[in-house]
């Protein structure tokens, strides 16, 4: 079974092709063919990557005006050239997308119907930056592969069982009726780190408390009991929660009030302040870029110290309040670009958590580890770095829906 993954971005997209027999392999396999395009370096250009899993590489840079014909370009390296892997595109049995939004209908993935598409595009009004995206990816890939089926695996879904006391805001209950309620994000990624943490323990998921700390530019907690996340940072955007590269995450919403009666703000005005230029970015003047805080702090630069505090002070308070909810820990995962490579960032956090028992191996913590268990011999909890692999989750939901 050939299965195309698809995870589109607002200005990149990541594909890649996996090829699986009747038996789910424990650990991720690697790609037969992975592909990535860019549209960020210069305006109306993609640049595109390519790897094979035999080790061949494309780079090319070339004029883009649609999706579609990008999207065309990057699956004529699947079956052409020197990076084919496959004779013709007929050999891919289905496509699994990353949606970022199911709202409340579409609670675990789903084959793509045209009531789904339908609902994904109704739902772009919750993920302006992504649903809208992740439907040109559908539409494209219909235009080019005919009927083979499409699944969409949205990632929402692993914080469908979020309880109510959770998922609901407190503001008027017409909110509610109106679909107005926490949701999460990241859920692919945490459902991944869940199962992996369970593997590396070697201890049953369902038996496990586990906090997973998905550190991108995006950054959620989720705490995950019984297998699935019972709360999480994320809420009815991806704006809520911790601060991120240049999303503020969660503040006072009567600043919002003060600076609507102050000063000349629309909604898109906001709406650029609050996910584009806060967060680490917007206190640092520097970067959204923890890498580039970290080189700005080495050279003294006072705000660049401030943001990296201020992340670790709700980082901490936010695995706090994870903590509460779950009741006791098994384990807390760091994933995700700031979470798998920044010892910084991991030593600060568990350094809060030491009365309970939670002790760092300084020296593991150091060496950038990879699906490891970074805590000391006589930690009361495990402390793992999970490489997340969003696209192998995806590829394995696909599947399940055809086993």
């Amino acid at each position: 079974m050939k299965i195309l993954v698809l995870n589109a971005g607002s200005s990149s997209q990541k594909s890649c092709l996996y090829e699986l027999n009747d038996v789910l392999p424990d650990r991720p396999p690697q790609p037969l063919w992975e592909a990535q395009i860019d549209w960020s370096h210069r305006e109306g250009v993609a640049q595109l990557k390519v790897e094979t899993a035999s080790g061949t590489e494309l780079e090319e840079e070339f004029a883009s005006d649609s999706r579609e014909a990008t999207i065309t370009r990057m699956l004529e390296t699947l079956w052409q050239g020197k990076t084919q892997v496959i004779p013709s595109l007929k050999e891919i049995d289905i496509v699994g997308h990353r949606v970022v939004h199911g709202g409340q209908d579409y609670q675990q993935s789903t084959l793509i119907s045209p009531d789904v598409k339908e609902a994904i595009a109704r739902l772009s009004v919750f993920a302006p930056v992504h649903n809208p995206v992740n439907l040109e990816g559908i539409e494209a890939m219909e235009k080019i592969l005919g009927d083979v089926p499409q699944v969409a695996v949205f990632d929402t879904a692993f914080h469908a069982q979020l309880p109510p006391a959770a998922f609901v805001y407190p503001g008027p209950y017409e909110w509610l009726e109106n679909g107005i309620r926490r949701y999460g994000f990241h859920g692919i990624s945490h459902q991944y780190c869940a199962r992996r943490a369970a593997d590396i323990l070697g201890k049953n998921l369902a038996d496990l408390r586990l906090i997973s700390c998905h550190l991108g530019n995006g950054c959620s907690l989720a705490a995950i009991r019984g297998g699935w996340s019972v709360d999480t940072t994320m809420g009815f955007t991806p704006v809520e929660g911790l601060m991120m590269g240049s999303r503020s995450g969660s503040i006072d919403p009567g600043i919002i009030i003060h600076l609507l009666r102050r000063e000349d703000l629309t909604s898109e005005k906001l709406d650029n302040i609050l996910n584009r230029n806060s967060g680490l970015k917007g206190i640092s003047g520097v970067s959204s870029d923890m890498r580039q805080i970290g080189d700005a702090i080495a050279q003294g630069n006072e705000r660049a110290q401030l943001a990296l505090d201020i992340y670790i002070h709700r980082l901490r308070a936010g695995i706090g309040a994870m903590l509460a909810s779950l009741g006791g820990l098994d384990a807390l995962i760091f994933t995700a670009g700031v979470g798998e490579n920044s010892a910084v960032v991991r030593s600060a956090a568990c350094e809060a958590f030491g009365f309970m028992g939670l002790k760092l191996d300084g020296e593991k913590n150091q060496q950038s580890p990879v699906d490891e268990d970074i805590a000391a011999v006589d930690s009361a909890v495990r402390i793992l770095v999970i490489h997340t692999q969003e696209d192998w989750e995806i590829a394995r939901e696909c599947w399940k829906l055809y086993h």
